[in-house]
């Protein structure tokens, strides 16, 4: 897929911290008893909250745990499915409330670390660098980094649609056909056909309706996860809850997003990329159309920081920022 940063005329809303203060098909189960070496995953593991202190249920693609392809022991399942949809599947089955990680590495090199819930439901991961060979792992802490190995199962994801991943609830993006972000996607994008127009509405309502939460950026915790229907509910958050939101409602109405998370300078932040039909291309920037013409603009700054000048220089050039994950 080709990418392009900052073209004119194309749209992606880029959201990041307030004011600068976070496969097979065929049926294939394999129980494990035997034991697996203990690892020290080190600095993976939490890095943050990124952008922190320093009709419409028919549209949405609801991963299933379809049981035909896994790995597992007493202790965890992976449920790999459907990787040709771009997400593996992951659950605890252990009992207890131990601290549990799962590190999924693609064919791009990047190793994904996510928590794990505990009481026994899946959670689903993307398949970020489309289709290849994946490493899926489920580890269990011992003390401090050093984690016990408790199942790992490589994955080989052969995409039907190049965005699934991008389409799809996932641990960071999480809604369902239930859910209020959805509702409130529909009643905006109602009518509309076009990638670019659906971005803007949903785009406009967050600038209008959201603040950004400075008592929570200060509070926040490593491991936090954004929940869209309460940030929508109470119409505030911080720039993780609002790139959060903002995927949710235009992937339940067919618009691939990435949910990018990186750096701004030294401050770790979150934001969207969009995919553009009419170019073809990803768009990694952040431009909205003020009546005349499309102009860089940022959904937290434009809440939260009336817009002025120095701000929309700084988040007008694509330099300032550096993606590292892409959910």
């Amino acid at each position: 897929m080709k990418s392009k940063r900052l073209p004119a005329l194309l749209l992606a809303a880029l959201l990041l911290a307030g004011l600068f203060a976070g496969c097979g098909e065929t049926a294939e189960t394999v129980e494990l008893t035997e034991e697996f070496p203990n690892v020290d995953l080190g600095p993976l593991l939490d890095e943050g909250v990124p952008l922190a202190d320093t009709p419409y249920a028919s549209s949405v693609l609801t991963p299933v745990a379809s049981g035909t392809a896994t790995k597992k022991n007493s202790s965890a399942v992976i449920d790999y499915s459907n990787a040709k949809d771009g997400y593996v599947m992951v659950k605890w089955s252990g009992g207890g409330t131990p601290k549990l990680k799962v590190q999924i590495k693609g064919p791009g090199g990047t190793t994904y670390s996510y928590n794990l819930r505990t009481d026994g439901k899946y959670e689903t991961f993307p398949f970020s660098d489309g289709s290849g060979s994946y490493s899926v792992g489920v580890y269990k802490n011992i003390e401090g980094t050093k984690y016990s190995t408790v199942l790992t199962q490589s994955v080989n994801a052969k995409l039907t649609d190049e965005f699934g991943a991008f389409l799809r609830p996932n641990q960071y993006v999480n809604f369902n056909a239930n859910s209020k972000a959805v509702a409130k996607a529909a009643e905006l994008c109602e009518g509309l056909t076009d990638n670019l127009d659906k971005v803007q509405a949903v785009y406009n309502f967050v600038v209008n309706n959201t603040t950004y939460d400075k008592v929570k950026a200060k509070s926040v915790q490593s491991g936090y996860l954004p929940d869209v229907d309460e940030t929508l509910t109470t119409g505030k958050g911080i720039c993780f809850d609002y790139s959060s939101l903002m995927a949710a409602m235009l992937r339940s109405q067919g618009v691939p997003i990435k949910l990018i998370v990186g750096y701004t300078g030294k401050v770790y932040h979150a934001w969207i990329n969009v995919w553009s039909d009419k170019d073809a291309e990803w768009v990694e920037a952040a431009i909205y159309f003020n009546g005349n013409e499309w102009k860089l603009m940022d959904p937290t700054f434009a809440s939260s920081g009336k817009q002025s000048s120095s701000i929309m220089q700084y988040i007008g050039n694509g330099d300032n920022y550096t993606a590292k994950y892409q959910y």
